[in-house]
């Protein structure tokens, strides 16, 4: 479930809030490859600092821990879970720009990479060889040895007109 600004503002301190409002949509687009890394790495171990204190409350209820320090159990898992959300959301955003910013690259380096190569082409010597002192005979004919059908011109014309004739006739029945 996602956790609005308002809610972000009532969670975090002054120093948190203001790191993780650099992770909303204007901050990040501005930003610098090695800012964005900084952020995310600050955000992985904050969330991480909490998922540890969640953990140990949890430890601590099932009575598997010692409590570490007197204060130690009083906030409660709702608000650290919160938190941690707060956090995961806000590095979530960051990595999603961190993988906007790797692809823009690679396609950039693709393009550098296609264009290079079309310059190479185009610089290549082109490759037409000399067709010699003359042209070759080409293929030898063979011919057929099977025996062809001759048929007598005047049968076709027989067939032609009895075709018309026996149209003629089932015509003059309908």
């Amino acid at each position: 479930m996602s956790i609005g600004t308002s809610r972000e503002r009532g969670l975090l301190s002054q120093s948190e809030r203001e790191r993780v409002r650099f992770s909303h949509y204007p901050g990040l687009v501005g930003a610098e490859r090695d800012e964005l890394v900084e952020l995310a790495r600050w955000l992985r171990e904050q969330r991480g600092r909490l998922q540890g204190q969640i953990r140990q409350g949890r430890r601590l209820r099932r009575g598997k821990a010692e409590p570490r320090s007197a204060r130690e159990g009083s906030a409660s898992e709702q608000h650290l879970a919160a938190r941690k959300q707060v956090f995961a959301q806000a590095l979530r955003r960051v990595n999603s720009r961190l993988g906007q910013l790797a692809a823009e690259r690679r396609r950039q380096q693709n393009l550098a990479r296609l264009q290079a190569a079309l310059e190479r082409r185009r610089k290549a010597p082109v490759h037409h060889p000399q067709p010699g002192p003359h042209a070759a005979a080409g293929a030898a004919s063979v011919e057929n040895p099977k025996d062809t059908v001759q048929a007598d011109p005047r049968e076709i014309g027989r067939v032609s007109q009895f075709v018309k004739d026996a149209q003629a006739r089932r015509d003059d029945r309908g």
